[in-house]
C-alpha cells in the first residue's frame, strides 16, 4: 500500500514545482525593475540628501587633507622636545656604564620604532636615532645610514642622502657635549596620520555610513510643507480653480503658493469672460437663426421651382445644424454655472431617460433605428434637471447619430451599491481606445470620423457629470465586440 502512495503521488510534484519557482523568479524581476525605475526619477529628495552627504564628505576629506599635511609638514618624532631631553639625561645619567647606556638608549629606540608604526630598525620608513657624547658617536640605530647633522641645532632641516630625503633635527646638552638626532623619512604619511589622529578620525569614519537615515529624514521633514501644496493641488479637479488654502509661513514657499494662487485667479477670470462671451454670443446668435429659418421655410413654401426648392431645403439644414451647435453651446455654459455642492433636486433619473426617448423617438424611426429601452426600477438622484436632461440628450441623439440605417441604440438603467448606471449602446464605428480621454475636449472630434459635428456633446455631459459626483467611462459592447457603449454612474440618493 506504500508503495501505491508513492508511486501514485510521486509524478504530481515535478510538475508544479518549477512552475510555482518561474513565477517567484517573474515577481521578483518585476518588482527589481519597478523600484529601479522609480530610483532613476529625478528626485529633489534624493538631490538634498546626496548634497548632504557630499557637504559631510567635503569635510572629511578636507579634514584629512589637513592632518596629512600638518603631520607631512614637521614630522611627528623631532617636533617633541621631551623626547630629546629624556634621550639626553638617559645618555648623560648612564656614561659611567656603557652597556646600560647601550641597552637603555636601544630600549628608547625600540619604542620610538613602535611609535612610528613600524617595529624593525632597517625599514625605509623606520626614524633614525644617533646620539654624540663628547665628540664620539656613541650610537647609531641603523648602521646601514651615514652621520647626519644639522647646521642649526634645534631646527628641522631636510638633509639629503644619496636619492633620499631625510627630516632631521637635533638638540644639544652642555654637559659632557650630548647631542641627539633624530630623523624621519620624508614621505607622506597616511597611515600615519590616521593611526595617531584617531581620535578625530575615528568618528567621521564611523558616522559617515549612518548619516544617511537622519539627513533623509530631516528632508523628509522639512519639505513637509512642500507635500502639502502637492496633495492639495492634485487632489483638485480640473473645473476647481479657487485659491489653495494652505498658507505657509515659509519664506521660500510662500512665493510659489502665491503664484499659484494667482494663476488660478488669472484663469478663473479668464474662463468666466470667455464663458461670457460664448454666453451672449449664443443668446445673439439664436434670434438670427430663428429669424433666418422662419424667412426660408416661407420662401419655399411659396415657390414651385424645384431647384429653387432644394437649395432652401440646403439652407434650412444647415440652419439646423447652427441652431444645434448654439444649443450645445447654451447647454455648456448651463452645466459650467451649476453651484458646486449645490442640486437640491429630486429627480427620477429612469423618468427623465423614457421621457427623453420619446421626443426622439422620430429622430430614429426616420434612420429606421430601433430604441431599446429597460430599467431596474425607480432611481432617484440629486440633481439640476436641465442639465441632467441635456446629458442623456446628448448620449441618446449621438448613439442614433452614429448608429448605420436599421440599427439597434440599447439603453439600460440599473442599479450598482449607491449608484445609478445608465449604459448607452450603439453599433456605430466606435471610438479607438487612444481617443477615448480625448474626446472629452471641447471641440475635439475624431480625425476618421464622417459624421458632422461640433465635437461639445461629450464634453457636455462631462461637464455635467462633474458638477453632479458622477463618472463616465467609453469602451465596447461586450457582445457585439463593435461599437459604443456609454457607461454614466451617479450617486443615488439616500433620501
Amino acid at each position: 500500500m506504500n508503495a501505491l502512495l508513492v508511486e501514485t503521488n510521486a509524478p504530481s510534484r515535478p510538475r508544479h514545482v518549477p512552475k510555482k519557482q518561474r513565477a517567484v523568479v517573474v515577481a521578483l524581476t518585476q518588482a527589481f525593475a519597478r523600484r529601479w525605475k522609480r530610483w532613476l526619477q529625478p528626485s529633489l529628495v534624493r538631490r538634498l540628501l546626496l548634497a548632504q552627504l557630499a557637504g559631510v564628505t567635503l569635510l572629511w576629506v578636507a579634514l584629512i587633507g589637513l592632518f596629512v599635511y600638518d603631520s607631512n609638514a614637521v614630522p611627528e618624532l623631532v617636533r617633541y622636545d621631551k623626547v630629546f631631553g629624556v634621550i639626553l639625561k638617559t645618555a648623560q645619567n648612564l656614561a659611567d656604564s656603557p652597556d646600560r647606556q647601550q641597552e637603555t638608549l636601544r630600549s628608547l629606540d625600540l619604542a620610538l620604532l613602535e611609535t612610528s608604526g613600524d617595529l624593525s630598525s632597517e625599514s625605509d620608513k623606520a626614524p633614525i636615532m644617533q646620539v654624540w657624547q663628547e665628540g664620539v658617536l656613541i650610537y647609531n640605530s641603523n648602521a646601514g645610514v651615514p652621520v647626519m647633522k644639522n647646521s642649526v641645532p634645534g631646527r628641522v632641516e631636510t638633509i639629503r642622502l644619496g636619492d633620499r630625503a631625510w627630516r632631521a633635527r637635533t638638540m644639544s646638552s652642555p654637559v659632557l657635549d650630548t647631542r641627539v638626532m633624530l630623523a624621519e623619512p620624508k614621505i607622506l604619511r597616511f597611515n600615519f596620520t590616521i593611526e595617531n589622529r584617531t581620535y578625530y578620525l575615528l568618528p567621521l569614519m564611523i558616522g559617515l555610513p549612518f548619516l544617511v537615515f537622519p539627513a533623509w529624514l530631516s528632508v523628509w521633514l522639512a519639505l513637509r510643507p512642500w507635500r502639502q501644496v502637492t496633495q492639495e493641488t492634485a487632489e483638485r479637479g480640473p473645473a476647481d480653480l479657487t485659491p489653495l488654502s494652505f498658507e505657509p509661513p515659509h519664506k521660500e514657499l510662500r512665493p510659489l503658493v502665491h503664484g499659484i494662487n494667482e494663476l488660478l485667479r488669472s484663469v478663473r477670470d479668464r474662463a468666466a469672460r470667455e464663458r461670457g462671451l460664448i454666453a451672449d454670443a449664443a443668446n445673439e446668435l439664436r434670434t438670427p437663426l430663428d429669424a433666418m429659418r422662419v424667412n426660408v421655410e416661407a420662401m419655399k413654401a411659396q415657390t414651385d421651382d424645384a431647384g429653387q426648392r432644394e437649395l432652401m431645403a440646403n439652407l434650412l439644414r444647415s440652419n439646423d445644424r447652427a441652431a444645434r451647435l448654439v444649443g450645445q453651446l447654451q447647454q455648456l455654459m448651463r452645466s459650467d454655472e451649476i453651484p458646486q455642492d449645490a442640486l437640491p433636486t429630486l429627480l427620477m433619473l429612469d423618468g427623465l431617460v423614457r421621457d427623453r426617448i420619446s421626443l426622439v423617438e422620430v429622430l430614429a424611426h426616420a434612420r429606421g433605428v430601433v430604441l431599446d429601452f429597460a430599467s431596474e426600477g425607480a432611481m432617484p438622484v440629486f440633481g439640476e434637471r436641465e442639465s441632467l436632461i441635456s446629458m442623456i440628450s446628448n448620449l441618446v441623439e449621438n448613439a442614433i447619430k452614429y448608429s448605420p440605417d436599421g440599427g439597434t441604440v440599447t439603453v439600460r438603467i440599473a442599479r450598482e451599491a449607491k449608484m445609478a448606471v445608465l449604459r448607452v449602446t450603439d453599433q456605430g464605428p466606435g471610438i479607438p481606445p487612444a481617443l477615448r480621454e480625448r474626446v472629452f475636449d471641447r471641440f475635439f472630434r475624431n480625425p476618421d470620423q464622417t459624421q458632422s459635428g461640433s465635437g461639445l456633446g461629450l464634453a457636455i455631459v462631462k461637464a455635467v457629470l462633474e458638477k453632479h459626483k458622477g463618472r463616465i467611462e467609453l469602451g465596447v459592447d461586450p457582445r457585439e465586440g463593435r461599437g459604443l457603449l456609454v457607461t454614466v454612474w451617479l450617486p443615488l440618493s439616500v433620501a
